[in-house]
């Protein structure tokens, strides 16, 4: 039994599929414990046991790449410095400007949704003070004429 795992993790995790496959297809128990001793041994990437070191996950290193780059440009701050100091202090100071533009923007918007919301709510109070008669409706039946 040493022997066959041995010589599957030797073929890599198609190999694996394909055994789980087959015997799903043949004998469903049997394809159920090797889906389930897969996943227990972390043959599959999934699990506690996450990639003990018998393939290399390359997703998890391009998103430990990818965090790692990321994290260098916040910490130097969104591309680090160009090496000309005066396109640096430019940018900076644009970077401020457009953040400052950014957030009066936002301020206008929630002001203009404000008085939106205001506009409606007066509205709709001036029709409940007029009553039920001026909108055409008087709750009851209609009068014949």
């Amino acid at each position: 039994m040493d022997e066959m795992v041995m010589k599957l993790d030797q073929w890599g995790r198609p190999a694996w599929l394909g055994l789980m496959v087959i015997s799903f297809i043949l004998v469903w128990p049997v394809g159920l414990a090797v889906l389930a001793f897969l996943l227990w041994s972390g043959r599959m990437g999934c699990g506690s046991q996450v990639n003990k070191g018998r393939w290399p996950s390359r997703w998890a290193d391009k998103m430990e790449r990818t965090a790692s780059a990321w994290s260098n440009e916040v910490r130097t701050g969104l591309g680090g410095s160009s090496g000309n100091r005066a396109f640096d202090e430019y940018r900076e100071a644009t970077l401020r400007r457009l953040e400052d533009e950014q957030r009066e923007f936002r301020d206008f918007l929630d002001n203009l949704r404000h008085a939106k919301d205001r506009a409606e709510f007066d509205q709709f109070m001036t029709s409940r003070k007029t009553g039920p008669s001026a909108s055409g409706t008087t709750g009851g039946t209609p009068e014949a004429a």
